[in-house]
């Protein structure tokens, strides 16, 4: 696996022992219902990324533990500040596609990491908060091969 790639302002962030750069989050809800997708960053002021322009809006991610035997999956807490949020959930016939990057804030056109591609599975809320479940393709559970090689399949492998 080759290192990840970094700008050169990100790599003089994460090295100086001290420094103004600001590491933003980025959150991308994209649904065919949902036109068009919704757009949050979690920051104290929207800021605009590759033309669209991200809502500032509370969120918290909390990362996985890294096993072997498991799918890892991702909790997002939402600050539950408008009725909309979860009418606008409720209102999905399937679940959405989650995008999270991190980008710096004096320069939110460069990517700094990611994207990563999540689906919304479950989703919790009470009067503050809305907790959602992040979960990548579940690669671990789809058939290996993907074809059965038969002759109503692939005749031309049969004489």
């Amino acid at each position: 696996m080759s290192p990840r790639s970094l700008s050169s302002a990100a790599k003089a962030a994460l090295t100086f022992q001290e420094t103004g750069e600001i590491y933003l989050m980025l959150l991308t809800i994209q649904h065919p219902a949902l036109i068009p997708s919704l757009y949050f960053a979690n920051n104290n002021a929207d800021i605009t990324s590759r033309g669209n322009t991200y809502l500032a809006w509370p969120f918290q991610v909390a990362l996985p533990e890294e096993r072997e035997d498991t799918v890892p999956t991702i909790q997002i807490v939402i600050d539950n500040i408008d009725r909309r949020i979860m009418a606008g959930i409720r209102s999905l016939p399937t679940a959405p596609t989650v995008l999270l990057e991190v980008v710096l804030a004096s320069s939110p056109d460069t990517v700094e990491a990611g994207p990563f591609n999540f689906t919304l599975r479950g989703v919790d809320y009470d009067a503050l908060t809305i907790t959602g479940t992040l979960s990548p393709e579940d690669i671990l559970n789809e058939p290996f091969p993907q074809y059965t090689y038969s002759p109503a399949s692939f005749p031309g492998l049969f004489p």
